[in-house]
């Protein structure tokens, strides 16, 4: 089924499409991310456990692969999936020219240096994303997350240095209690869904269409949320869907190790609020890296505050003319460029 109205709505609130079988136009087929079954992951109790499971998958790894390569950013997740790496292996981190990312790259130039990995910076450029963004969304057939066309500038140069396989760690907020600024406040259904909503349509779109329906298939009570079960569903999907869809359009194979486990033990709630999210991947990190101080959670860094500082907004008729755009942040501008973008080139 085609609705361009009910699509543009769904990615400006999810970033993503959510319903399936609902297109942009006639000929776009998206596909959505399908996490790893249940019945496929591997329990573990503790960090240890982590560890050993992820060397036995690095093994198998290494037996079909040569020359595996790794996303690294500053954060422990990617950090910790790169102490596995063979030396000289290759691992790139996004850098941007304008110097808001330094923090982040000098930890992983001390990741690199610790492992013998050889570290590529790869910057990011408004240049960047208006060679890129045409082709991820074209393989999507959808306007897509921010992260998409410099992972896409990552894989292609992956490819060029041989890379057979690229490591990621996108799963471990998901799987292990990193999202503490989502799950550990007591939501009511609407406080949930005003907080999980990245930018309301009605605020930006002439024609918006109320995406009511995925929250209400979690709604347990006249206004609570089972915003567990809405985490592990919905941006499983949304999240992991971006990876799949860059590397997908560069042919390029990913692997997350993180996505083949799962807590053995229930998610200690009151350690997550208390500071100290993702408890078992921070005893990870502590295993591989006991010299360094234990980095908070590090977003994939993404310039786009700095680039789209000065953008005055979308001009098609899709979009409102009075959009507040100085209220909006970086990624919510990005949303609103890209869709733009793929109206555009899709002729719609």
């Amino acid at each position: 089924m085609t609705d361009k109205d009910f699509c543009l709505s769904s990615y400006i609130a999810f970033r993503y499409i959510w319903k399936d079988g609902m297109d942009f136009c006639e000929g776009f087929q998206h596909q959505n991310y399908l996490p790893v079954a249940d019945d496929e992951r591997i329990a573990v109790h503790t960090s240890a456990d982590i560890d050993a499971e992820i060397q036995k998958q690095f093994d198998e790894l290494y037996a079909k692969y040569d020359n595996i390569g790794i996303l690294l950013s500053g954060g422990m997740d990617s950090a910790s999936l790169a102490a596995y790496l063979r030396p000289g292996s290759h691992a790139y981190t996004f850098n941007s020219p304008s110097g808001e990312f330094d923090a982040d790259v000098e930890r992983a130039k001390k990741y690199c240096k610790k492992y013998q990995l050889q570290h590529h910076l790869i910057d990011i450029t408004m240049e960047d994303y208006e060679t890129y963004a045409p082709i991820v969304m074209h393989f999507k057939f959808a306007p897509v997350h921010s992260i998409e066309p410099q992972i896409y500038k990552a894989a292609i140069l992956a490819k060029q240095d041989g890379v057979q396989l690229m490591i990621v760690g996108e799963s471990a907020d998901l799987i292990f209690g990193g999202m503490d600024k989502l799950i550990s406040p007591q939501w009511t259904f609407d406080g949930f869904v005003k907080r999980y909503t990245f930018l309301d349509p009605a605020l930006v779109l002439t024609h918006p269409v109320a995406q009511d329906e995925l929250f209400e298939r979690y709604r347990t009570g006249e206004n609570s949320i089972d915003f567990m079960r809405f985490m592990d569903e919905v941006f499983a999907i949304e999240s992991s869907g971006s990876y799949l869809n860059a590397f997908g359009a560069a042919w390029l194979p990913y692997y997350d190790p993180y996505a083949r486990l799962v807590m053995a033990d229930p998610l200690d709630m009151d350690r997550v609020r208390n500071g100290e999210p993702k408890y078992l991947v921070r005893g990870l990190y502590a295993m591989k890296y006991p010299e360094l101080e234990i980095p908070f959670k590090i977003p994939m860094p993404r310039p786009v505050d700095q680039l789209f500082k000065d953008w005055e907004g979308p001009k098609r008729p899709e979009f409102r003319r009075d959009i507040p755009m100085d209220q909006l942040t970086g990624n919510q501008k990005w949303q609103l460029w890209c869709a733009e973008q793929f109206l555009d080139q899709a002729a719609l």
